[in-house]
């Protein structure tokens, strides 16, 4: 649900049919909307109502004398209209509100000279993503990640229920930055908890079900806003679910690897025990110790004495190269996933089936993507997704304009294998990163995806001069970061390294077949305690 708040500019932003309304003064109210359209408004180059400009004065000579317009002077007229004064609409827009009953674009007139504006809503939103990927990284490695949760959840809430209830645009924007950090929080806690609490055998269809979630809140998000056509209702609906979600996150453990890396070793047992009992596991939670526990994390304890940065995802040289790897593929997979799906009104389907189709595609594409990560491994999967995307994005490219259709098919295609390549880089990226700065790594690679998304918009500018660069640098970002993939190390079936010495001796161990000095850690004793769960 949190991630379909995402996709609501869809919805909310809606720029509908519109046109300059009559003048103030004009008094001939027996005339039909039609009439009036006509003699107050011009044609543009397409045949349609200008939406931007009117005539200075009422162009009576285009009626006939039954008062009704006259088709050859209507032509003479669009023959003629450079030698018409016009003018910008002075007296506001009228607007043909069928998608919805209301968006921000008709509320405050974000049209013409402003037009740009949704533009702009959407990159502060984006912004938000941003800087709550910075702040919420490193906050959840010093605090913990199920108070950061709990945090993000209650933000989320609040500022989309402000937002609803917005005044102005200022003040819509500022609330929308919020409900954007909340959605970075959101994310980064949730799936640090996954791969830090569920085994390794079941990690990539505990982590795939939850990108379903995903899947779910975009097609949940087209039923809702089908049936509620006003924006404010709209984002209210969307808003409120989360002072649900605040409450059940007060029923989520903390992660046992974060508190005993923290010291907080009483903590991680107690919660250990909880784990086990819930999964009628009790006698092997009695046998849980403090000791027992020191004696798993030697040395990932030891190794995690000191404060950690972002710098320190550069530190190292494989560290360094990771790192950059996963930035060209987070900021690539996000850059075009989002300039496919942020302006669905380009398609020319109608908004909410084109919602409804880019949703379910994901179902068959997380599958196929599922079954790859698990036997074919994750690397040759997030490799195979990214450039599969880039290849159908540009052959889209040559598709003549008028084939909508067939555009169409392309661009879902496409989409599918970018929410694909998303559901593996979140589980992929987990995996590689190891615990004491986990979250610093998923807070860079998440800016990273979001700078894609900001960016994604701007792109599209590129098409008033070349109209076919846009979709030449969408397709070819993804086809490049799949090949920067290759040089990730393979995950499936390791487990989850804790300290950057384990990243760095990881090559070494696959070399030489050997298994790790410490055959015991956390994960291990995670691992049985949960593996009869469900």
């Amino acid at each position: 649900m949190a991630f379909g708040d995402i996709l609501e500019q869809n919805f909310v932003a809606v720029v509908p049919p519109h046109y300059c309304s009559v003048h103030a003064n004009f008094s001939q109210s027996q005339l039909s909307p039609e009439e009036k359209l006509l003699v107050t408004v011009p044609l543009d180059q397409a045949g349609e109502p200008h939406r931007c400009q009117r005539y200075v004065a009422p162009q009576w000579h285009l009626l006939d004398r039954n008062g009704s317009f006259s088709s050859e002077e209507e032509q003479s007229q669009g023959e003629q209209g450079l030698a018409v004064d016009l003018q910008e609409c002075r007296d506001g827009w009228s607007y043909n509100m069928t998608e919805m009953t209301s968006s921000i674009i008709s509320d405050w007139d974000l049209v013409c000279d402003l037009r740009s504006l949704k533009q702009m809503g959407q990159t502060i939103y984006m912004g938000g993503v941003l800087v709550g990927a910075i702040i919420f990284g490193g906050l959840s490695d010093r605090y913990g990640r199920r108070i950061l949760l709990l945090i993000s959840n209650m933000l989320m809430a609040v500022a989309g229920t402000c937002a609803a209830f917005s005044p102005s645009f200022p003040l819509f924007c500022l609330f929308r930055f919020g409900c954007g950090m909340a959605l970075s929080g959101l994310g980064l806690n949730t799936f640090s908890l996954i791969v830090e609490w569920i085994p390794t055998r079941i990690r990539t269809v505990t982590g795939t079900i939850t990108g379903y979630c995903y899947t779910l809140g975009q097609l949940l998000l087209a039923g809702i806003a089908y049936f509620i056509r006003d924006w404010r209702w709209l984002t209210l609906a969307v808003s409120l679910p989360f002072y649900v979600f605040f409450l059940i996150s007060w029923w989520f453990h903390e992660s046992s690897r974060w508190l005993a890396l923290n010291n907080k070793h009483e903590e991680a047992v107690k919660t250990l025990k909880s784990v086990a009992r819930f999964n009628g596991r009790h006698e092997e939670g009695e046998k849980l110790d403090i000791k027992m526990l020191q004696e798993s994390m030697k040395k990932e304890m030891s190794s995690s004495k000191g404060s950690y940065s972002v710098l320190d995802l550069f530190r190292t040289p494989k560290m360094r190269k990771m790192t950059i790897c996963l930035s060209a593929v987070w900021l690539s997979t996000s850059f075009a996933y989002y300039g496919l799906a942020m302006d669905l009104q380009k398609f020319g389907v109608d908004i909410y089936l084109i919602q409804v189709i880019f949703g379910a595609v994901d179902i068959p594409a997380k599958v196929v993507i599922t079954t790859c990560m698990s036997f074919i491994g994750r690397r040759p999967s997030q490799c195979g997704a990214l450039i599969i995307a880039g290849v159908t994005i540009l052959i889209n490219v040559v598709v003549p304009y008028d084939k909508q259709t067939l555009r169409t098919c392309l661009a879902v295609v496409g989409k599918g294998c970018l929410a694909a390549s998303f559901n593996c880089c979140y589980l992929y990226s987990g995996e590689l990163y190891p615990t004491i700065i986990r979250q610093n790594g998923m807070g860079w690679v998440s800016m990273m995806a979001r700078i894609g998304a900001m960016v994604a918009p701007m792109v599209l500018l590129t098409g008033d001069h070349i109209q076919w660069l846009p979709g030449f640098i969408y397709g070819g970002a993804p086809i490049l970061s799949g090949v920067a993939a290759v040089f990730l190390p393979e995950t499936l079936g390791t487990n989850l390294p804790d300290t950057i010495q384990d990243v760095e001796e990881r090559e070494l161990q696959k070399s030489s077949k050997m298994p790790p000095k410490e055959a015991v850690i956390l994960q291990d004793t995670q691992a049985n305690l949960l593996k009869q769960a469900a």
